[in-house]
C-alpha cells in the first residue's frame, strides 16, 4: 500500500473506501447492492457499514433502500464520488504500473491471478 497510502491521503480517503469508490465506478453508475459491494471489495459487512457512513457524510456515495423491499441496501457513487475518483485515477494507474515494471509482466499477472484465487478462497474451501 505505500505506492498508494500518499495519494489516498491527499484525498483525505481510506484504502477501504477506495476500493468501494473504484468498484462502484467500475460499476459504470449501475445501482449495487450492500452485498454484492462487501463481496467485490473484500470488505466484511459490518465494517462495509462503516466505511459506507463515511463516504455517504462525505458526500461520495448514495445509500437507500427500495420502497419494494427495505431487506435490500443500495449504493451508488455520487457525481462528487465520480469527480474523486477522475481526480484520483491517473495516479494509482501510475502506481500500478510501477508495480508491474518492477516485478516484470509475467510475475505481475501471476501475482493478480494469486490475488485472484485468494479472494476467491471460502474458509469452508478444502483446497
Amino acid at each position: 500500500m505505500d505506492f498508494f497510502r500518499p495519494n489516498l491521503n491527499r484525498n483525505n480517503i481510506t484504502e477501504q473506501q477506495w476500493r468501494v469508490i473504484r468498484i462502484l465506478w467500475q460499476a459504470d453508475n449501475q445501482t449495487l447492492e450492500s452485498h454484492q459491494l462487501a463481496e467485490l471489495a473484500c470488505i466484511l459487512r459490518p465494517s462495509l457499514t462503516g466505511v459506507l457512513v463515511r463516504l455517504e457524510q462525505s458526500g461520495l456515495v448514495h445509500r437507500w433502500k427500495p420502497e419494494t423491499d427495505q431487506r435490500r441496501l443500495c449504493i451508488t457513487l455520487t457525481p462528487k464520488g465520480n469527480a474523486l475518483f477522475d481526480e484520483m485515477k491517473e495516479e494509482m494507474m501510475r502506481q500500478y504500473r510501477r508495480i508491474q515494471e518492477a516485478l516484470g509482466e509475467e510475475k505481475y499477472c501471476t501475482l493478480m491471478s494469486l490475488l485472484d484465487e485468494v479472494k476467491n478462497l471460502r474458509p469452508d474451501d478444502d483446497n
